[in-house]
């Protein structure tokens, strides 16, 4: 399995997952030209991806996602209503579409959505399984038994750890806006995902900490916090920082 995260923020995100024969890109909120760039760098051209999954219609997670379609005609699977949400505006195929409801079949892997809290019209995480596991959680208010399940035993794992509860309530965010965010359909406390990682029962051998604010939060805070509930927990997973300038790698 190789997993590189394209991007990760509030301005822009993209996975690409290989697994067997497998090419997956989760999510395209980044332009069409820095996913190409970025898979070419990886030695993979957009053209032979298996399909595009969306976790939700949120601009920072389908941005590219036009001029992706338009130039590659790539398949897309999601939610119905998350797929009537992109496609309000008519301006995309509309036969790229594949609404799920259910675990799927996908180039020999298979391929399971997960309903997240969040305030979208049906947002999902995403799990695929071939000869490993791999789950992505991001954009999370809360940890639902739902979303615990199906990150449940994932040997790589893509874990939102958005921000930092204090930064957040003294920082220069309106208050709706930090109100929104703090919710249970907003997004996911540097300690929340912490405590998802000790109630795994099977540890995943590599944890990638994403979506990671710029104005509530700080890469060497994200590392300490979640370290830190681990330590006193007496859990070791091995954990690395997504970016939102810089693609990274895990394998």
């Amino acid at each position: 399995m190789q997993v590189v995260v394209l991007a990760s923020g509030s301005k822009g995100n993209a996975v690409f997952v290989e697994m067997g024969g497998a090419r997956i890109l989760i999510d395209a909120g980044i332009s069409a030209r820095r996913i190409k760039s970025g898979l070419a760098a990886e030695g993979v051209d957009v053209r032979s991806l298996s399909g595009v999954l969306l976790t939700h219609e949120h601009r920072d997670h389908v941005a590219g996602l036009r001029t992706l379609l338009r130039q590659y005609r790539l398949p897309v699977f999601s939610r119905q209503a998350t797929l009537e949400q992109i496609g309000a505006s008519g301006m995309l195929p509309e036969d790229c579409f594949h609404a799920v409801t259910e675990a799927f079949s996908l180039a020999g892997v298979s391929i399971a959505p997960f309903a997240i809290p969040h305030d979208a019209a049906d947002p999902v995480g995403w799990r695929i399984a071939g000869a490993e596991r791999f789950a992505l959680a991001t954009d999370v208010g809360f940890v639902t038994q739902e979303v615990q399940s199906a990150i449940e035993g994932a040997d790589m794992l893509v874990l939102e750890a958005n921000h930092d509860t204090q930064m957040l309530k003294c920082g220069s965010y309106p208050w709706p806006l930090k109100r929104r965010i703090l919710s249970n359909r907003g997004h996911l406390a540097n300690a929340d995902a912490a405590w998802a990682l000790v109630r795994m029962r099977k540890r995943p051998k590599r944890v990638v900490l994403a979506h990671l604010s710029e104005e509530n939060n700080r890469p060497a805070l994200v590392q300490e916090t979640v370290e830190d509930v681990l330590h006193r927990q007496g859990v070791s997973i091995p954990l690395t920082l997504a970016s939102q300038d810089e693609a990274v790698r895990i394998s």
